[in-house]
């Protein structure tokens, strides 16, 4: 997808009901941050984590802080030995190092669309003087050079006959989400990669379940557990679909209602609340299931409709979806909205549900 291409049809709804359903959604891209930036929010990806460059970047989204993200981590080589290799190898190749945030410095100018961000002519010792977190090359049959290039001190990732990325050894998407795995506490048999490209193929390898789109070459195909629709067929939101419970049926309800049923549903406790955040106006600024887990109460999903909405919306979802409340006192079962704090702050109210 670049930049400018329209977001598939179905994919941020899809994406939404994932997250309810209390998955944890990371976009991993080899695009810069400045690329991956616009995509991410267009798929309403505004909190969590991202990876960017290969996965030599990954940054915690924030919607808080004016770039949208703050750098979790960085990964970077000493691109010296392998930009000279390259223009020895193949002269007239246009070198672009990247610049976190920003854009690129490049050797020559790279034609409108291939890079993302902006450019910065500059020479080939000012591209070699600070460490680099990724390295893009760019000349006619690149891809001839490969294990010439890959012997220069870097990782190097194909991106068409044409294009090499080059970042530090021992980097790839695979490699990031690996130590987000690790530190969200994610079972390695509960992930799943969806890839199209050559730069996917480790991460394929490395999910329990890698899914390759339609539309990717038979190379990448091969090398997946499972081949799904491409683009046009809506490939990515069949396997995103593929992750909810089935006893939940999303189109026949509204937005808010689907992501309700299906956070409760998912709870790994009977005892669930929804948690409310006032906004400067009358709706909510965020809305999430929470759980009671050994004595204490910890997140399980946000609500992403719920944003904007009020808590007689919450209510009214609330019954859409099926749910129910806790039996009272006196045998009735009602809306009872309670005080509540968290961690991060007063939540405002808090409704409890019956599971």
């Amino acid at each position: 997808m670049t930049c400018s291409a329209p977001v598939p049809a179905g994919t941020v709804d899809a994406l939404d009901l994932v997250r309810a359903a209390g998955h944890e959604v990371v976009l991993a891209t080899g695009r810069s941050l400045v690329g991956l930036m616009p995509i991410a929010i267009r798929l309403g990806l505004t909190q969590g984590f991202a990876a960017s460059s290969n996965g030599t970047m990954t940054v915690r989204l924030d919607a808080d802080v004016p770039s949208g993200y703050v750098i979790d981590d960085a990964r970077r080589f000493a691109p010296g030995l392998v930009i000279h290799r390259a223009l020895a190898l193949v002269p007239g190749a246009r070198v672009g190092v990247e610049e976190v945030g920003w854009g690129w410095r490049v050797n020559a100018l790279f034609d409108p669309g291939l890079l993302n961000g902006e450019q910065k002519k500059v020479s080939v010792a000012d591209l070699c003087a600070a460490p680099a977190t990724r390295v893009a090359i760019h000349a006619p049959g690149l891809d001839r050079h490969i294990d010439a290039l890959a012997t220069a001190g870097a990782t190097v990732t194909p991106a068409g006959p044409d294009w090499i990325d080059a970042s530090a050894p021992g980097t790839s998407k695979a490699t990031a989400l690996e130590r987000l795995r690790t530190r969200l506490g994610i079972a390695s048999e509960a992930t799943v990669a969806v890839g199209d490209g050559a730069n996917d193929l480790e991460m394929l390898g490395w999910a329990e379940r890698g899914v390759a789109m339609g539309h990717a070459p038979e190379l990448v195909r091969q090398a997946a557990d499972e081949v799904t629709g491409t683009i046009d067929q809506h490939g990515a939101v069949a396997v995103l679909h593929s992750l909810l419970p089935a006893e939940v049926d999303p189109s026949s309800m509204s937005r808010l209602a689907a992501q309700l049923a299906i956070a409760v549903r998912t709870a790994p406790s009977h005892s669930v609340v929804v948690r409310v955040w006032h906004g400067p106006t009358t709706g909510l600024s965020r809305t999430e299931v929470w759980v009671l887990s050994e004595c204490s109460w910890i997140r399980h999903a946000p609500v992403p409709a719920g944003a904007g909405v009020t808590m007689r919306g919450i209510e009214s979802a609330v019954r859409e979806a099926g749910l129910n409340y806790p039996r009272g006192d006196e045998g009735r079962r009602r809306a009872h909205w309670r005080a509540s704090l968290t961690d991060d702050g007063p939540a405002g109210f808090e409704l409890p549900l019956a599971r």
